[in-house]
């Protein structure tokens, strides 16, 4: 998400860790590619010159808290500053509760519904979909292929012709669920017949939750939305969606925060497990290339068993995994998603990886290595030091691979036991503690 602009500033975060002195002219240089940065995608210009003022402030007045070198201060000034920006971290409900989803048209909101239900499912709660848009033909069906896509119940009918009545039959039929999420019909905020309709099917459900639905390529004028829709019918929060395909993102974010509108949820992508709560540090730490382990081991529990996890966790944080245990983490990740989403997850990867590095083959390549792993002998797969020229050239003629394919892998293990080492409290993981984020594994 924010692809460009997070390239800007892991290119600023880079410039300083990689600096011999901290001094006014590298602080200057600094502030103005933030600015460029901030500005390009969509941030309000008087927003930006006042986080450059602070900046620029804190880097030369402020004293480095205890253990913290100059350049780590001045990274976690610019971090600190940009979480203040982009908002608080959200209160979730997770419990039963009735969700009441609007906004714009094509904001995505149907979509939305069933990423919304399949992180309620996801996390033990019973979701269930009502369709309320009576106004857009497809609608309808939408919600339907939705709900079956992430299997949980649904109420729609294209018979009724009142969003109220579909609202109130929805709450009859669907009883059994433990968050009922609705969905409306999408049209401008100062639309009054939208606007009557809305303030009708919110005494109807009674929500909970009521969240506006935004999609990022709006930009600053999020903030306008975010304060109409909330005169109309009160909203509880905000969902920010498409934030994988636009430059306006970091204004649609700024702009919900700078109106007290509280972001909840971002969508960032086509799938519908392209979703996820919106926690400014990680958003923050993630942009920088400091990486998000929280969300990494979260969605770790969600595809691998308790007990394989906590055994593999074991052997990571120790140091002691040999290319078994290599193997059974790509046969892992692959269930986890795209591997470049999972690296830049991954504390210092985000720094670390080539600015255009292509991992779209990802699937052959991990294929590949669990070929070459497969072809070894079980006292080399358990020592790999031990493979030599003749060890290789067979390996590769069992698994129908190269030399160069085998020495790849080997490199690959290498460098995951180096972010291990990481993992056991040094390098990066103990430079991200000074910045308060908490990390548990």
């Amino acid at each position: 998400m924010l692809k460009k602009l997070s390239e800007r500033l892991r290119s600023v975060v880079k410039k300083i860790l990689g600096s011999s002195n901290i001094d006014e002219k590298l602080v200057e240089e600094v502030v103005r590619e933030i600015q460029r940065s901030l500005i390009e995608a969509d941030v309000n210009v008087k927003l930006v010159f006042e986080i450059s003022e602070r900046i620029k402030t804190r880097a030369l007045k402020e004293k480095p808290l205890p253990g913290l070198t100059q350049r780590e201060h001045l990274v976690k000034v610019i971090y600190d500053e940009l979480v203040s920006i982009t908002g608080e971290k959200p209160q979730i409900l997770l419990k039963p509760c009735k969700i009441m989803l609007i906004g714009l048209f094509g904001s995505g909101k149907t979509t939305t519904a069933g990423k919304l239900a399949l992180w309620y499912k996801k996390r033990g709660l019973k979701p269930a979909l009502v369709g309320c848009d009576i106004h857009r033909p497809a609608a309808m069906d939408q919600l339907e292929q939705v709900a079956k896509q992430v299997s949980v119940p649904y109420f729609v009918s294209k018979e009724l012709k009142d969003a109220c009545t579909m609202a109130k039959q929805g709450i009859e039929k669907m009883k059994k669920a433990e968050v009922l999420i609705f969905d409306t019909a999408g049209r401008d905020a100062l639309d009054e017949e939208l606007a009557e309709e809305l303030k009708k099917l919110k005494e109807v459900i009674k929500p909970e939750e009521v969240l506006l639905v935004i999609p990022a390529d709006i930009g600053q004028v999020a903030k306008t939305q975010a304060e109409e829709f909330n005169r109309l019918v009160g909203i509880t929060g905000v969902i920010i969606t498409k934030l994988d395909g636009t430059a306006k993102g970091g204004g649609a974010i700024t702009a919900c925060a700078v109106s007290k509108a509280q972001i909840k949820f971002i969508g960032f992508g086509e799938k519908l497990d392209a979703f996820d709560v919106f926690d400014p540090k990680r958003f923050v730490s993630r942009l920088l290339g400091m990486g998000d382990i929280e969300a990494l081991l979260e969605k770790a529990k969600e595809v691998i068993p308790k007990e394989k996890a906590k055994t593999m966790e074991e052997k990571l944080l120790s140091g002691k995994f040999d290319l078994n245990d290599f193997k059974e983490q790509f046969l892992s990740l692959q269930k986890m998603g795209p591997l470049s989403s999972i690296l830049e997850a991954i504390p210092g990867f985000g720094l670390a990886l080539p600015k255009n590095l292509d991992l779209s083959k990802e699937e052959k390549r991990i294929k590949k290595w669990c070929a070459i792993i497969d072809s070894m002998t079980k006292e080399e797969r358990a020592n790999p030091a031990i493979l030599n020229e003749s060890r290789i050239k067979r390996i590769t003629r069992g698994s129908g691979t190269t030399e160069n394919d085998v020495k790849e892998l080997l490199k690959a293990y290498e460098q995951a036991k180096n972010v291990a080492k990481m993992l056991r409290g040094r390098g990066m993981m103990k430079f991200l503690r000074k910045f308060g984020l908490k990390l548990k594994f």
